[in-house]
């Protein structure tokens, strides 16, 4: 077998644009052989754009029972992943899940309890993880040339969503069908690369805003503070509020700092470490000597959902490693939701290696039961439309 078989659940922006990258030649070991729909709009669209020998689906079931397919892409709104996952593995299906692996921690951790009694290629789609942008600054790190990592502040607020984006679906910005807003929906990349590069903090403090600058009840602006049992800190803010915002991730260390943004890597770089200076230097003021290296970032070889699919089908096929393996999917949600957790106790600083699960899912569930949110948006896109 030189392709996987793949069926899409959900053609909406997501589905869609996975689709664009097989058309267009970029993932040359996937070949789309169904989709589903509960929508019949995105099915007549389907129908019209996509070969004739793509099977198209009203139902997940269906099409999971099928036969048609080995592998399954899920690419709906978030509550319905860890389900639709599960559901396919009973089924003896390859799963690749779109992000955020789910809504809340509880329903995650059993989703990867049925990821591992599965014994099948369990993918999430954190395609920042493909960026060479982001693979030559963990290079970087992990190869010691910083030497302890004292500090970093991300600032990501180029999310900026007009009013329409939040009115587009019934859906989108409520607790009861996404589950949050700038933290659930548009961050999960950010949170994910945070971890990746710097492993998980042991603790965080937030401060969130809910509805500051749209009609929403959830939220748009959104300050985390990160403690690290080694003595890094760590500070993210983010925002759809702000144009044209801003995307720019410092890291200090004892070798310097670093600098990213706008796809470029700057290393200010101590010839001596900074802790050794200090040791020695017997003068009243001063500081290391520095230079300023520019660090060449390799061009991307192809779109990053279309490199993440690529890698998924040759887990399948070649049994290559994953770049991003399905439950590692939890480490951002704990994240996400200690976020929250933080944010609705009065910004409490939140313990991240007892996470308390159910804490969460009962605050959680009581945010959804008390929500006076009422929307009638005239095109159904709601259960189909991607994440983003």
């Amino acid at each position: 077998m030189d392709k996987i078989k793949l069926g899409i659940i959900g053609m909406g922006n997501m589905g869609e644009g996975h689709w664009k990258n097989m058309r267009d030649g970029h993932t040359p070991k996937v070949e789309l052989t169904a989709v589903c729909d509960v929508s019949e709009a995105r099915r007549t669209w389907c129908k019209e754009n996509l070969p004739e020998t793509v099977k198209i689906f009203d139902n997940a079931t269906d099409m999971m029972k099928s036969g048609l397919i080995d592998s399954v892409l899920v690419a709906v709104p978030h509550y319905d992943h860890p389900k639709l996952v599960m559901e396919a593995f009973e089924n003896g299906l390859n799963v690749y899940n779109e992000k955020p692996a789910g809504v809340y921690t509880k329903q995650v951790i059993e989703m990867n309890e049925a990821a591992e009694k599965s014994n099948k290629v369990f993918a999430i789609g954190f395609q920042q993880r493909t960026r060479t942008y982001f693979e030559k600054l963990r290079e970087i790190i992990n190869s010691g040339q910083l030497g302890h990592i004292k500090k970093f502040v991300w600032i990501v607020t180029d999310w900026y969503r007009p009013q329409g984006y939040h009115d587009s679906s019934n859906w989108r910005s409520t607790w009861k069908d996404e589950g949050g807003g700038v933290i659930i929906n548009q961050n999960p990349h950010n949170l994910d690369i945070i971890q990746w590069l710097f492993g998980m903090p042991s603790s965080l403090l937030s401060m969130c805003d809910f509805g500051k600058y749209y009609d929403i009840e959830v939220d748009d602006d959104v300050s985390i503070f990160f403690k690290y049992d080694n003595g890094t800190v760590g500070i993210y803010t983010t925002s759809t509020g702000e144009a044209p915002g801003t995307n720019r991730l410092e890291i200090s260390c004892d070798m310097g700092k670093i600098v990213c943004e706008n796809e470029q890597i700057t290393f200010w770089r101590n010839v001596e470490s900074e802790r050794e200076f200090n040791k020695n230097f017997k003068g009243v003021f001063g500081k290391p000597e520095g230079w300023k290296c520019e660090i060449p970032v390799p061009p991307m070889p192809a779109p990053q959902h279309a490199r993440l699919l690529n890698n998924f089908a040759d887990a399948i096929l070649n049994g290559a490693k994953l770049v991003a393996p399905g439950p590692e999917g939890i480490n951002e949600m704990i994240i996400s939701n200690a976020i929250y957790y933080s944010a609705w106790q009065g910004s409490k600083w939140i313990d991240l290696k007892n996470f308390d699960h159910e804490g969460f899912y009962k605050a959680l569930c009581e945010k959804i039961a008390n929500s006076t949110v009422v929307k009638n948006v005239d095109r159904k896109v709601g259960n189909t439309e991607g994440t983003y």
